[in-house]
């Protein structure tokens, strides 16, 4: 083969990713909405006629509809498509998780000696009954304020006037479609209650621009803390403007630790308060915009204790090698519909809670504030977290 003709064979493999990619995507809608309605609708149920006409229309229209409504939502910005699509895929992922747990007990209703059209009756009517169920109390717990999760952490480092040190974490609240400005002002309400020392807001902010969502993180501002209120980017800020809400932070009063750190004193000990932008900010295209550990702790005395803001648990490789004490992130959302915690496990070292990495170093990963896309929470409550700091 000629160069000439490996330099043309190139451009012809990469044309059949969209190909593969398509066929991947339509195989992926075919499940998604197929195993629902094969377990509601089957034949085997010998539901009336109607019956399952209306069930066919209903989730063929759903499917048909559903990548018009996500191209238009999340690629045109769209929120009122945005809202219909994210609930429509919250809606059939609990369906799909639940007609596949439906047909394990349909194996065992069979095993049991229950017959059709019986069995298959049984088995779609829990299905629909447990889905309905988890669906309106996922958004309950989606829509509600977070409760407060308290958590105390041990940094042999600290020092004794920094003991009892209260640091509130909020992270990924997502201002989106849904509009949540009064659930923002409630949350700040319970915030503000508990009178911290620290508020660190580690990303994920919105999805949107600030001119979009600026009414929905107004009551950011009115956020208080006694020693210092601090925010690093998460990865959606890269999908909107990352340097907007950076701006926009520093203009509602706080200090945005975009790779830099500041250093807080109580009672004659001091804490090194240091942030890195998220982990896809080096593909953002934006100048300056890395996760860069080293220029985040230069100037910073080695012997004070470090508590690092970084949006994905994974970033705690870093913090393992600079000495990092403690790590606070969000990020997974605790999975936010269940059974995803375990898909998100396979990219994050932690899903949720306080964990140990290396010899010194900790990691406390938030379920998170907010909920990204679907307006549900199920098996994965939101939360508020108070983080106490305790000295030996």
């Amino acid at each position: 083969m000629s160069v000439g003709e490996a330099v043309q064979a190139k451009p012809a493999r990469r044309s059949l990713r969209p190909v593969f990619f398509s066929i991947t995507l339509m195989m992926v809608l075919a499940l998604l909405f197929g195993v629902p309605w094969w377990t509601l609708t089957t034949s085997a149920a010998q539901w009336p006629s109607p019956v399952v006409a209306v069930g066919t229309v209903l989730i063929v229209a759903a499917l048909l509809a559903f990548p018009v409504l996500m191209y238009l939502g999340h690629g045109r910005r769209m929120d009122w498509a945005a809202r219909s699509g994210d609930t429509m895929l919250g809606v059939i992922w609990v369906l799909f998780v639940w007609a596949i747990l439906g047909n394990v007990l349909r194996l065992g209703l069979s095993v049991a000696g229950v017959a059709d059209p019986l069995r298959s009756r049984v088995v779609a009517l829990s299905v629909l009954g447990v889905s309905a169920v988890l669906v309106v109390w996922g958004y309950y717990e989606a829509m509600r304020v977070p409760r407060v999760r308290r958590v105390q952490v041990t940094i042999p480092r600290l020092g004794r006037g920094l003991d009892g040190l209260r640091v509130v974490l909020l992270t990924d609240t997502h201002y989106g479609p849904i509009d949540r400005a009064r659930w923002s002002a409630r949350v700040t309400e319970a915030v503000n209650e508990l009178s911290p020392d620290i508020v660190c807001h580690t990303g994920d902010i919105a999805d949107g621009t600030v001119a979009q969502r600026r009414e929905q993180a107004a009551p950011l501002g009115d956020i208080r803390a006694k020693l210092a209120r601090t925010y690093v980017t998460g990865n959606h800020e890269y999908f909107g403007e990352a340097q907007g809400w950076l701006d926009h932070m520093q203009r509602l009063g706080w200090e945005p630790l975009h790779n830099r750190h500041l250093i807080v004193q109580r009672g004659g000990d001091q804490l090194v308060l240091a942030g890195v932008d998220d982990a896809t900010a080096a593909h953002s295209g934006l100048p300056a915009h890395r996760a860069d550990l080293d220029t985040a702790l230069a100037g910073a005395d080695p012997k004070l204790p470090v508590l690092l803001l970084a949006h994905q648990p994974k970033q705690i490789d870093a913090a393992v090698a600079a000495g990092v004490d403690l790590q606070i992130s969000g990020h997974t959302h605790g999975g936010q519909i269940w059974p995803f915690n375990f898909l998100v496990r396979i990219d994050q070292p932690v899903v949720q809670g306080l964990s140990r990495h290396g010899a010194r170093t900790q990691l406390y990963t938030s379920r998170g504030t907010g909920f990204w896309g679907p307006p549900l929470r199920v098996f994965a409550p939101s939360e508020i977290t108070e983080i106490t700091l305790r000295a030996v």
